[in-house]
């Protein structure tokens, strides 16, 4: 939620933002910029998709009292392991047993609106905070990390470093939007609809974002402002050779926001 003093000192009127959040979570990131004056275009870089299969996280959720500790990394994983425990007849109960970590506020807001608690979220929310706020609580635990396909292996490298068992299953795929492609060529050719400033909520996002702009000339990107929601995004997209000229303080969509409110009224 926007905060009011931050509405009333400052604007993002007249900005254009291209949001690419994957369809069904762009809404509430566009809203926010919306009522900030901005003019957002939403172009999704990411699609959500189910698993090819999902028996390695049913198996998980069929033995999940062997379990010490869940691990959450985001919303998506969050949705998908609550509509397999619906599909395989388990509810919330199975899991009260365990401590269970989420990697940010948003997360954690997911988890608590099925009814159960969250006992760990780190200072910042990254993989390796995740691991230094577990460091003393996992010897000899097991613990149970449902996450996309493809992801950062920070979190179940260091865990069985610090002595943890830790099985990681596939909730749910991040997949290359190629219907995106031409729409978002369009948009840069145009020097009406080029937007000042792109965001990227993931690493994923910003590789699929160069990916879908294979063969356009980086020229076309001349003057526009990269935000990251954070430093392992802002890395990814300096490894791609791109500029990261935004960066959220709080690694959050709200922090997101704030930089970019920050960044226009300079």
């Amino acid at each position: 939620m926007i905060s009011k003093q931050l509405h009333s000192a400052k604007s993002l009127k007249g900005v254009r933002i291209l949001v690419g959040r994957a369809r069904h979570q762009a809404g509430s990131l566009s809203r926010d910029l919306k009522r900030l004056g901005a003019e957002v275009i939403e172009i999704p870089f990411i699609e959500i998709r189910k698993p090819r299969s999902h028996r390695p996280l049913d198996s998980a959720l069929r033995q999940i009292d062997t379990y010490d500790w869940l691990i959450l990394t985001s919303v998506n994983g969050v949705d998908a392991l609550w509509t397999r425990l619906r599909t395989l007849g388990l509810t919330k109960r199975a899991l009260k047993h365990l401590q269970v970590a989420a990697i940010g506020p948003a997360t954690k807001k997911a988890i608590e609106s099925h009814g159960l608690k969250v006992h760990l979220v780190p200072d910042e929310y990254i993989a390796e905070s995740v691991v230094e706020s577990l460091r003393n609580k996992v010897r000899g635990k097991r613990i149970l990390l449902a996450r996309a396909k493809v992801a950062r292996d920070v979190i179940p490298r260091e865990l069985r470093k610090l002595g943890a068992e830790v099985n990681v299953v596939k909730a749910y795929e991040t997949v290359r939007p190629e219907t995106s492609r031409i729409r978002l060529r369009r948009i840069l050719d145009n020097p009406k609809t080029r937007p000042h400033a792109i965001t990227f909520t993931s690493s994923s996002t910003a590789r699929n974002f160069l990916q879908l702009l294979k063969g356009v000339s980086r020229r076309k990107l001349a003057g526009v402002r990269m935000a990251s929601i954070g430093p392992v995004t802002s890395d990814t997209l300096r490894e791609l050779k791109l500029r990261a000229d935004i960066q959220a303080r709080e690694y959050t969509m709200q922090g997101l926001i704030n930089a970019l409110v920050t960044s226009f009224n300079h």
